[in-house]
């Protein structure tokens, strides 16, 4: 069972979660569930296709926005507009929650809804250190 981590009323972040923490991500009251993960990352790992079937089953829109390495700006992007589009609180996962955070991090930069120190406090309360990210967020911040 993998621990959601919130980072705001809307958004939480977990290490990858399985079949069984879909139902419990609706009976939380989230919404719509973002895989940051590839698919096949480890053996073993629910597919996506799996994830979906049970987020579709238990109401809960699903969401695919894969990477590795760095985010890309796509990601960003797309992250950015569904945290603007969704009604209800998303969570997101990963390997290990990092992609999620990063992403929305990033998003929240790029869009000028958070301020980069508090982007990485709201971070750090989730647990994750976003503090080597702070060039990014202040590249990606709206100057003023």
């Amino acid at each position: 069972m993998s621990e959601f981590h919130a980072v705001t009323p809307d958004f939480s972040v977990a290490a990858q979660i399985s079949i069984e923490d879909v139902a419990r991500a609706a009976d939380a009251g989230f919404r719509t569930i973002v895989v940051n993960r590839p698919e096949g990352e480890d053996a073993g790992q629910p597919t996506h296709a799996e994830l979906k079937a049970a987020a579709e089953a238990a109401g809960l829109k699903f969401v695919s926005l894969p990477y590795t390495g760095q985010t890309p700006p796509g990601v960003v992007a797309e992250t950015a507009q569904l945290l603007a589009e969704t009604n209800g609180p998303i969570l997101a996962y990963c390997r290990t929650g990092k992609r999620s955070i990063m992403a929305w991090a990033l998003a929240e930069a790029l869009t000028g809804s958070r301020t980069p120190d508090e982007i990485i406090a709201l971070a750090s309360k989730a647990g994750y250190d976003l503090a080597g990210a702070r060039g990014a967020l202040d590249t990606l911040a709206p100057k003023s």
